[in-house]
């Protein structure tokens, strides 16, 4: 019932983090091309749905694995499936299986959020080459990216080409970096979930590996004691065989001495 009803749920639940990645990281290529406002937008508000249904979907998982958690110390309380029993050991190892597989997931949407990052400054820095004729130097790039404001430093752009046009820049740029913004908090707050397995399974594997060293030294003791006892049978079952051998030549000298006493033979001559 272990595995098949709770881990199967999850494994459900991860397939939807499966496609909800995918969906953001398609979202995020197509926002790359975007250059209006009004479509950046668009990606935005599609983005920001499906990375707050990550959210409840990861803690949902996240609320399945502490359940997990407690039912495990509560099985031990069952016969024959206190702490370090083959029963034991293996809903430990599926548990923690399960929380690596989330913590390895939740690391995927971080580097979704660390990729988004990068290439949000490569599209600011061609975007205001595209209206400058010029590259932005690092700290022009760093501010555009901090504040998002980007018409002060097409001033001299609008002047030449008219503010309608460059304005149209302008405000796609502001979406950006709202969406951008936006993005990264939501996927940043997905990292207190990593942090989190992170940390169970470090303590768990721990345990882990203490069960197994101990099963394992048991285990040895329990293979020392079989040699033993072969041993001692092998030394017991010579000692009768020796004794069988003492107890017939024993005999066979009880035999030649009674017949040495009686003489047999000097009986019949006399007769």
């Amino acid at each position: 019932m272990f595995c098949l009803c709770q881990v199967q749920e999850m494994d459900k639940q991860f397939e939807k983090l499966d496609k909800l990645l995918k969906k953001l990281q398609d979202a995020h290529e197509e926002s790359k091309a975007v250059t209006k406002a009004p479509a950046m937008k668009s990606i935005k508000q599609r983005m920001e749905k499906d990375v707050d249904e990550v959210g409840k979907v990861s803690c949902f998982i996240k609320g399945k694995i502490e359940e997990l958690d407690r039912e495990n110390l509560a099985n031990r309380q069952k016969p024959g499936c206190g702490k370090g029993t083959g029963v034991d050991r293996s809903r430990m190892a599926t548990t923690l299986a399960v929380k690596k597989k989330l913590k390895d997931k939740m690391a995927e949407f971080q580097t979704l959020r660390e990729t988004i990052h990068q290439e949000y400054r490569e599209v600011v820095e061609r975007r205001v080459f595209t209206v400058t004729g010029t590259r932005p130097d690092e700290e022009t790039i760093e501010k555009l990216i901090d504040t998002g404001d980007s018409e002060q430093i097409f001033q001299k752009a609008i002047q030449e080409q008219g503010r309608g046009r460059i304005m149209d820049t302008v405000s796609e740029i502001h979406e950006r970096h709202e969406a951008v913004r936006d993005l990264e908090r939501k996927l940043l707050e997905l990292q207190q979930i990593f942090l989190d397995m992170a940390v169970l399974i470090d303590a768990q594997g721990d345990m882990l590996d203490n069960i197994e060293s101990q099963v394992s030294s048991a285990v040895d003791h329990v293979q020392s004691g079989n040699t033993a006892l072969q041993k001692a049978k092998k030394l017991q079952k010579n000692s009768r065989k020796w004794m069988c051998i003492a107890i017939i030549i024993l005999l066979l000298i009880v035999v030649i001495v009674v017949v040495a006493v009686i003489k047999p033979w000097s009986s019949n001559k006399g007769a």
